[in-house]
């Protein structure tokens, strides 16, 4: 299918669909119980391919205010995210030789869960978080922060103030800007002519090769390989001169861009973009059975789910993720027998989820009600979270990974 779209990178048209999920609700709208009087907005979620870029992307653009004026998904609250940014932290500040002299600014900083490290390390810093009540905590926490959006004018208005910036960070949040080229202007006006900008985000290789369709919610506006991001970052003087595959999320890019000409660029990039040539990402054949692989798990949860329940067995989910949101929502009537979602998150404990209104507990009721079975919706975070909840494995509780193929663990 054609559409008459045209490419928010590059401007091509007749972009091409890849996968359409239904009408969806926004997948971090957690619902208060006097919510369920009002009517409940949900949006297409399609994703279309750009045929000149090769630029995933979805249809429908939600206006980020309605998204991120008020946002329920604390970082903190996740022990791999805490280590995971540590550990960048400590090699930046080693890499780079940071100190008190220099300037790191993050984007999306969240409450703060990167920056400390940076304020620890006795670096300045600045963070940008549009989500007003996120980035109390994060003042709260000691952390300088900017509740509004990353663009160029805020990005101008920033290096007029406190000057630019010796690195910027961005995890998790280049798919989130639908104005892509108004994003990569903002990091082009603050950085300093030898600065990083450090971008984390979903591989989208990896999405499709292991039908991580759950990764597709109205917030990730793009799903990004390394081919459509060169001729984005050189259209804006800068370049991409290393990048580095890593496991966080299912499969992540990270990737590091400077002024055009600043730093030699890595053979990694060259041969990244070798290895996706060969995948043929450059071509419709790559994205042609992903749509049928997420019909495929969501048919064989969906018989999962109804099979356990004929049977009498209790089903639980763990994680109010905006992946669970999207996975559970395209299952649609079969997710009801779901009797709740327990999550770690106190910001999240005692609402609805999007869509099925499925009660959010807090993690401790998994063992505490003991269901037989518990769908993993962040199943990016596994091992964590099956080490938290060893006693409700002990006492016979099995978790059900639902994709890319559906594994119940063993007791």
């Amino acid at each position: 299918m054609v559409s008459s779209l045209t490419c928010r990178s590059c401007g091509a048209a007749n972009l091409q669909q890849v996968i359409d999920l239904g009408t969806q609700p926004l997948a971090n709208n957690l619902l208060g119980p006097a919510d369920l009087n009002r009517p409940e907005p949900a949006f297409p979620l399609e994703v279309w391919v750009c045929p000149a870029c090769w630029l995933m992307q979805i249809a429908y653009i939600v206006p980020p205010v309605t998204l991120f004026s008020e946002y329920l998904y604390f970082s903190s609250f996740s022990d791999q995210m805490l280590q995971h940014a540590g550990g960048a932290a400590e090699r930046y500040i080693v890499e780079k030789k940071l100190g008190s002299a220099n300037f790191v600014v993050e984007v999306a900083s969240n409450d703060g869960y990167f920056l400390k490290n940076f304020v620890k390390g006795g670096v300045p810093c600045l963070g940008f978080e549009p989500a007003a009540n996120i980035a109390e905590v994060a003042r709260k926490n000691g952390i300088e922060t900017l509740d509004a959006f990353f663009g160029a004018e805020t990005a101008r208005s920033v290096a007029s103030q406190h000057g630019k910036a010796d690195l910027i960070l961005a995890n998790n949040v280049f798919a989130h800007a639908p104005e892509i080229n108004d994003f990569v202007s903002g990091i082009a006006a603050l950085l300093k002519p030898d600065g990083w900008a450090v971008l984390e985000f979903p591989y989208a290789v990896d999405m499709v090769e292991k039908t991580e369709f759950d990764t597709i919610y109205h917030e990730h506006v793009f799903y990004f390989t390394l081919l459509p991001l060169l001729p984005l970052f050189a259209r804006h003087s800068l370049d991409i001169f290393n990048v580095e595959r890593i496991p966080i999320h299912g499969g992540s890019l990270r990737i590091f861009a400077s002024q055009r000409g600043a730093h030699p660029v890595s053979t990694a990039v060259g041969d990244l973009i070798h290895e996706e040539r060969k995948r043929k990402v450059d071509s419709p054949a790559f994205y042609q059975e992903f749509s049928r692989q997420a019909a495929e798990v969501r048919s064989n949860l969906i018989d999962f789910l109804r099979e356990q329940s004929d049977a009498g067995k209790r089903i639980a989910a763990y994680g109010a993720s905006a992946k669970g949101s999207t996975l559970l929502n395209f299952v649609g009537e079969a997710a009801k027998t779901i009797e709740f979602i327990a999550d770690r998150s106190t910001y999240k404990q005692g609402r609805l989820s999007p869509g099925l209104h499925l009660p959010i507990v807090p993690a401790e009721s998994l063992e505490e009600k003991q269901p037989d079975f518990a769908v993993l919706l962040t199943w990016n975070f596994a091992e964590e979270i099956m080490r938290q909840q060893r006693a409700y494995s002990e006492k016979g509780g099995k978790f059900v990974i639902p994709l890319p193929e559906l594994f119940v663990t063993p007791s």
